[in-house]
């Protein structure tokens, strides 16, 4: 049977059951919206505390705490979401999805705070874009960064502002997006966007002013501070490793 034909069957099998039980309605829109995702969490806080009550229940419960670990807070983000979906309670179970990059779940979730509650948010604007992103669906990406800043003129965020600079590029729109990361260059709070520029400007020819970006990028750290280095590991090594190429 294919994996699409079970999938609704099993929403069907939990929605059915939570009518029946007499669960907090808000599960279905879980269950249906978010299906691998709300499928599981359904499983876990409410069926499973259920088969608690047996000793193979417990059994299971044990283990799967161990392999449930990593999902912990989107597990609690969901639980808290489950009881009553505020806005801040969306944001968070919406950003949860993001971190695991879940990108169908929490485009889904932010264009439903956007229709419902918050219809010009810019925060929730910038999660639905970085979704789309994810999902690769640049364009889109791109609509909801330049509606956010004609809405939110004074919204100022740097992420949101580097996330445009990576929908240019993906875009293949190379001088807007060298632009976007010249500015970013001067006052991102971190290596990043001074580490995607570099690649930029290798990527257009331009070995000399990316290995100029690298040896900065290195030599900024060897004066900073071990938190500072411990934070931005990842792009520190990248860096390294462009010069040692």
């Amino acid at each position: 049977m294919p994996l699409f034909i079970l999938s609704i069957l099993l929403q069907i099998a939990l929605v059915v059951h939570i009518v029946r039980t007499g669960r907090n309605t808000t599960w279905i829109w879980i269950v249906v919206m978010l299906p691998l995702a709300g499928s599981v969490a359904y499983f876990l806080l409410e069926v499973l505390p259920d088969l608690m009550k047996s000793a193979t229940g417990r059994s299971v419960s044990r283990k799967l705490s161990k392999s449930t670990d990593p999902v912990k807070d989107l597990k609690e983000a969901i639980s808290d979401y489950s009881v009553t979906d505020t806005i801040e309670r969306s944001m968070n179970l919406a950003g949860e999805f993001l971190k695991k990059e879940m990108y169908p779940e929490a485009r889904s979730l932010y264009e439903k705070c956007l229709h419902e509650m918050q219809e010009n948010d810019p925060a929730l604007m910038h999660g639905l874009a970085q979704a789309e992103f994810g999902l690769e669906k640049y364009e889109a990406a791109c609509e909801t960064l330049e509606s956010l800043i004609k809405l939110n003129p004074e919204f100022k965020n740097p992420d949101a502002h580097l996330l445009y600079a990576q929908v240019q590029e993906a875009l293949g729109n190379e001088d807007a997006a060298m632009h976007e990361f010249e500015v970013l260059h001067g006052y991102y709070p971190g290596p990043e966007a001074s580490y995607r520029y570099a690649l930029l400007c290798k990527k257009l020819g331009n070995a000399e002013l990316a290995a100029e970006i690298f040896t900065g990028i290195v030599g900024n750290a060897k004066n900073a501070s071990k938190q500072y280095s411990a934070i931005h590991r990842r792009w520190l090594r990248l860096a390294e490793s462009e010069l040692k190429n």
